[in-house]
């Protein structure tokens, strides 16, 4: 029997129906397997969905009978926290009060308009200064000894600087949301294979197409991290930002009830901030998804 040809071997791997879809074998059981497959799979997707509302479940129970029984754990108690059937109860409140919508717009317009802002300029300077060294020399200096002052600290500054409240709370999302983008994509610049600029210059391309084809794609899912963490700052700074001053927002909120003892309300604030955060955050990592498609290729997903 004579041996088979590299041909022929390529095209017994590469044929249909040899490759595992079963619709030239009629006894072929590959498409059961592959059924079974894929309802495996979504099973354990609803189970760890359903662990995950368990998990949240438990900890808020844990929360409510430690609040009703004022439990007190050594230098932490429960004494004066608030019941979740208490948080509820004033989030039903806010929900038919007038100034819920006041309150939630201008607290989007500050956070993405300090996002914004911030994946602008994180963005320009961090592949500015991931790529070349000059770049790195000028700005970087400032740059280091700005990052640790917290978003507090530039309260006072903001309000000098600024001649309205609205820009100085912009000015502070901004802050918080600058570095980490900032930081993730000189990171994501400079951990591109030197390798693939070098293949690139030896094909014949020109600077603009390295950073345009190279730069651009192979920096991309590190300053998608970025953005992701720096929309979660953004929203962490919202109420250093809306302690300044204002009529309206939710970190506002959240202060108003600080200094007037409403407990319940505080953690209601302090929820819509974390529902928020999450939500934004989950809506940069999906938009980064859509525009990058062969990292879902890369990872296994569609």
């Amino acid at each position: 029997m004579p041996a088979a040809t590299p041909t022929s071997a390529v095209t017994a791997i590469t044929s249909p129906g040899l490759a595992g879809t079963g619709a030239s074998h009629p006894g072929s059981t590959s498409a059961p397997r592959s059924g079974g497959l894929a309802a495996r799979w979504r099973r354990w997707h609803l189970s760890r969905h359903l662990l995950r509302l368990v998990s949240l479940a438990v900890l808020v129970g844990l929360w409510q009978v430690a609040s009703m029984h004022r439990v007190h754990l050594g230098v932490v108690t429960f004494a004066n926290v608030p019941a979740p059937t208490e948080v509820v109860a004033a989030g039903w409140d806010l929900l038919h009060s007038p100034k819920v919508v006041p309150h939630v717009c201008n607290s989007l317009f500050r956070v993405f308009a300090g996002f914004l802002l911030a994946a602008v300029v994180g963005i320009g300077l961090g592949l500015a200064i991931g790529r070349w060294r000059l770049a790195e020399d000028l700005a970087m200096p400032a740059l280091e000894l700005l990052r640790p002052i917290p978003g507090v600290a530039w309260i006072p500054l903001a309000i000098l600087m600024f001649p309205s409240s609205e820009a100085s709370m912009v000015y502070i999302t901004f802050m918080g949301a600058l570095f980490p983008i900032l930081l993730s994509t000189i990171h994501a610049v400079e951990s591109i294979d030197r390798r693939l600029i070098a293949a690139a210059r030896s094909l014949g391309a020109g600077r603009w197409s390295i950073f345009t084809e190279v730069i651009l794609p192979g920096a991309a899912p590190g300053i998608a991290t970025g953005l992701a963490i720096g929309m979660g700052t953004a929203w962490f700074c919202l109420v250093t930002a809306e302690m300044i001053a204002g009529q309206y927002g939710i970190g506002y909120y959240t202060w108003e009830s600080y200094n007037l003892q409403r407990y319940a309300e505080i953690i209601v604030g302090m929820a819509a901030i974390g529902i928020f955060g999450t939500v934004s955050s989950a809506l940069v990592r999906f938009t980064a998804s859509w525009l990058m498609p062969w990292q879902r290729l890369r990872a296994g997903k569609t």
